[in-house]
């Protein structure tokens, strides 16, 4: 399916260009034929058209050559609706669960992290109402503050390889009251962490990741964050 994605776009990018041909390469068998409509059919040795009627595009195939000529497109237009962003997602989750009354949040992303984000909501009894008709819609009913642990006893969530999960919440919790866990798979406990929990314990926050790795899990103690000033000489970004 990756080689069949890259290929149509490849095609597209032809197409807007001039007249153009190329060789698929050999006769191994790349693929099973595709029947759907505006896709590309792959047989062991050619390239056989399913439709291209939404393209407005023509391409003629030679099969002794087993070369595939494109022409350019006339002209292009519709409507495409992007997934959401990872990083967004979660954070606009995240900060729902942190605001007053009810937050609509549409198009997430449908991923391992989303869904990881989502059932730590859920553990720690923020309300979040899935629309059932439509998997990237959510209903968040915001705790007016801070995400408290919702027993005295540590609350330990699993996050999978998310950090775009992991290091939100890290921060984010160390603002309420209560105990816990954070960890995830083994690839997450690779994942450096020590200068966030660094920039959070000179806030305040009694907060500690593994010494000798400086990577999760990450235990947090929390009863809020006296405040103050953080100074760290690195930075990281990303997810």
């Amino acid at each position: 399916m990756k080689f069949v994605t890259a290929l149509t776009s490849f095609l597209l990018f032809a197409g807007l260009q001039t007249s153009i041909a190329f060789t698929i390469g050999g006769t191994r068998n790349v693929g099973s034929k595709i029947a759907s409509e505006n896709t590309l059919a792959f047989t062991p040795s050619n390239l056989v058209k399913a439709s291209s009627s939404a393209l407005d595009m023509a391409w003629v195939v030679d099969e002794e050559a087993n070369t595939l000529t494109v022409t350019p497109i006339k002209n292009l237009n519709g409507i495409v609706t992007l997934p959401g962003s990872k990083s967004l997602s979660n954070r606009c989750l995240l900060l729902a669960a942190l605001s007053n009354g009810k937050t609509k949040v549409e198009n997430l992303l449908e991923s391992d992290d989303i869904r990881f984000m989502l059932d730590a909501l859920d553990q720690m009894k923020v309300p979040v109402e899935r629309d059932p008709s439509d998997p990237t819609t959510v209903t968040v009913t915001g705790q007016g503050g801070p995400i408290n642990a919702p027993s005295d006893e540590v609350c330990e969530l699993f996050l999978g390889n998310a950090g775009t999960a992991m290091r939100p919440l890290a921060a984010a919790l160390c603002m309420g009251e209560g105990k816990f866990v954070l960890d995830g798979v083994p690839r997450m406990r690779e994942r450096p962490i020590a200068d966030l929990i660094d920039g959070l314990k000179q806030l305040g926050a009694d907060v500690t990741c593994v010494e000798d790795t400086g990577c999760p899990p990450v235990t947090i103690n929390a009863s809020g964050l006296s405040g103050g000033n953080v100074s760290n000489q690195k930075y990281y970004c990303g997810g």
